[in-house]
């Protein structure tokens, strides 16, 4: 299918990854977001193998490779500090043919936009879409229109055009407790620098991720009900008192933390769906699959939809709407899976049943690091490269 045009509505990771699939195949693009600056949301985001491949396979290689953290190992621990859980990841990346990477969304977000050859036109909200049997159009409240062959909804978890796709409007649920988030540099005190250091207990959880420049991404999970959540407070004084009496480490990264660059976020999910397409209109990323990121899968989910729906636009050649299908078939399946995993991943980590996060505290202590690699291979290798 020659000179298509493609409208995107939305510019975080899998709008952007689309604009540049899209462009490389040799569509016109033009990507849309309602903000008038492009901030990404939260501080950093663990990509697998699997997301890692498919900005391999877009040309990104060495700019992911450059912006992304050596993760070599990943440790389990109590929040007193004794190990429970050692585990070499090298392994895993021989099996899979990628290491994964650590990253700043600040680093993804600007490198992705680097290499989209068009600029991504701000402020501009979509408010309608209507289509026929030749083009779509997307309408904007500032009165701008925007038509094309293929609109491409990646406008997140609060998504406005998801309503158009299923004709109905659906919520993000609450994932049931709230994450802090931010980036501080690398401190030997705080964690090896190629370790993924994750600190467990009372159904919480403290890690450290290591990313280019010398820095740590950090996150802390604290389950909580969502009227409580809402609250919010003083985020050194809340972090404190949640991890009162925790391991040396994580006091001293509750220290170094800059409050003012720190990310307070109720979690939420969304789905999973069992429709993503509209003839002329498909759902990505967030807006069709929106997952809890106790798997690190969102991102990944993202960017490979992009690849798969570049690849039927460009090796379908009945029409539009046959290849918008094709990708809804090869994709709904596995964002369900996902989706649903990371929901009882969240669930068994953050004390939904106390009795079953306990199981998984007794079994991080005994299990083989063989098969944690194993669950996560199985995982990565779903993906449309393998």
């Amino acid at each position: 299918m020659e000179n298509l045009k493609v409208i995107i509505i939305g510019a975080g990771m899998g709008g952007l990854t689309s604009g540049i699939a899209l462009s490389q195949a040799g569509y016109e693009v033009e990507i849309y977001d309602r903000v008038l600056d492009l901030r990404p949301a939260g501080a950093g985001i663990s990509l697998w193998s699997n997301g890692v491949k498919v900005l391999n396979r877009l040309g990104l290689g060495r700019e992911i490779a450059a912006i992304g953290g050596q993760m070599n190992r990943m440790e389990y621990r109590t929040l007193a500090g004794e190990l429970l859980n050692d585990i070499d990841l090298m392994p895993l990346v021989e099996q899979v043919g990628q290491r994964p990477y650590p990253v700043s969304r600040t680093d993804l977000q600007q490198m992705l936009r680097q290499r989209l050859p068009v600029e991504v036109q701000l402020g501009h909200q979509c408010i309608g879409i209507e289509q026929d049997d030749q083009q779509v159009t997307a309408m904007f409240e500032n009165g701008h229109v925007a038509t094309g062959n293929v609109l491409i909804a990646a406008d997140g978890i609060r998504s406005i055009c998801r309503k158009y796709v299923l004709d109905t409007e659906i919520a993000p649920s609450y994932g049931g407790y709230v994450n802090w988030n931010g980036l501080v540099p690398a401190n030997p005190d705080l964690a090896p620098p190629d370790t993924w250091a994750i600190y467990v207990g009372e159904h919480k959880r403290a890690s450290l991720m290591p990313i280019a420049g010398d820095r740590f991404y950090f996150f802390f999970d604290v389950p909580m009900p969502k009227e409580d959540a809402a609250q919010g407070g003083d985020i050194r004084a809340d972090l404190t008192r949640f991890f009162a009496g925790w391991a040396p480490p994580i006091q001293a990264l509750i220290q170094s933390l800059d409050p003012a660059t720190t990310n307070r976020v109720l979690i939420h999910d969304l789905g999973p769906l069992h429709q993503l397409v509209r003839g002329r209109v498909a759902l990505l990323g967030d807006a069709a699959h929106a997952t809890c990121p106790d798997l690190g899968q969102g991102g990944c989910q993202a960017v490979e939809d992009a690849l798969v729906l570049s690849n039927y636009l460009k090796s379908t050649t009945i029409s539009v709407t046959d290849a918008l299908r094709r990708y809804e078939t090869e994709r709904v399946d596995r964002t369900a899976a996902v989706v649903a995993k990371a929901r009882r991943r969240a669930e068994q980590i953050h004390g939904k049943d106390p009795a079953v996060t306990q199981q998984w505290y007794d079994q991080l202590s005994q299990e083989k690091p063989e098969d944690v690699r194993q669950a996560i291979a199985k995982v990565i290798l779903g993906g449309p490269l393998r």
